[in-house]
């Protein structure tokens, strides 16, 4: 079973590995500094490798596959729960519980209002940054929120005004959830 989850994992990014590769060592280098070091790096870590994987692959083709959604956010909870054991953080272990709930029920109400407009991938992935956001702080969350709206709209009317898109141009909605969770994280960081 681990096997099919692998295989299926990497034929996902087999296609992109090149840019992949690139995006996962910015965005190990870019954890590392947010995280500093302590019990919570490897979370982030994980969290910043399978965000730069999703990324790539939502940019090319408007998909953010279970294969790699899924045990990204399985393994950012294991490592989370096990910084708070080791660190007696479980009020940040409780708090990024409830903030993968929080965003991932946000995504879902937008998705069941309008399922072309954000699909199911995004809320999965909403899933896995409401936990390290919140892990964070919840205002850290409020921004991982609220950020990728703001990028995702800014971007949608430099395309509209230079006629590079119209009203019905799809956009993939993964990579400005990503970077607007950067944004958030790394201004608590600093």
């Amino acid at each position: 079973m681990v096997s099919s989850v692998y295989q299926r994992a990497r034929d996902e990014i087999a296609p992109y590995r090149r840019w992949v590769a690139v995006a996962v060592v910015v965005a190990v280098a870019w954890a590392l500094w947010v995280s500093g070091p302590g019990w919570s790096s490897p979370a982030l870590v994980v969290a910043a490798a399978a965000g730069a994987a999703l990324g790539v692959v939502d940019a090319r083709t408007h998909r953010l596959p279970n294969a790699l959604t899924y045990p990204a956010t399985a393994a950012t909870a294991a490592l989370l729960l096990l910084a708070a054991a080791a660190t007696g953080a479980w009020d940040a272990a409780l708090r990024a519980g409830l903030g993968a709930v929080v965003l991932g029920g946000a995504y879902l109400v937008l998705h069941l209002v309008n399922p072309a407009g954000l699909g199911r991938g995004d809320v999965k992935l909403a899933v896995l940054l409401g936990l390290v956001t919140a892990w964070a702080g919840w205002p850290v969350l409020w921004a991982g929120l609220v950020l990728p709206f703001l990028l995702g709209g800014v971007v949608a009317l430099v395309l509209l005004v230079t006629r590079r898109a119209g009203r019905g141009t799809a956009m993939a909605f993964g990579p400005y959830m990503l970077v607007g969770a950067a944004l958030a994280l790394t201004v608590a960081r600093l």
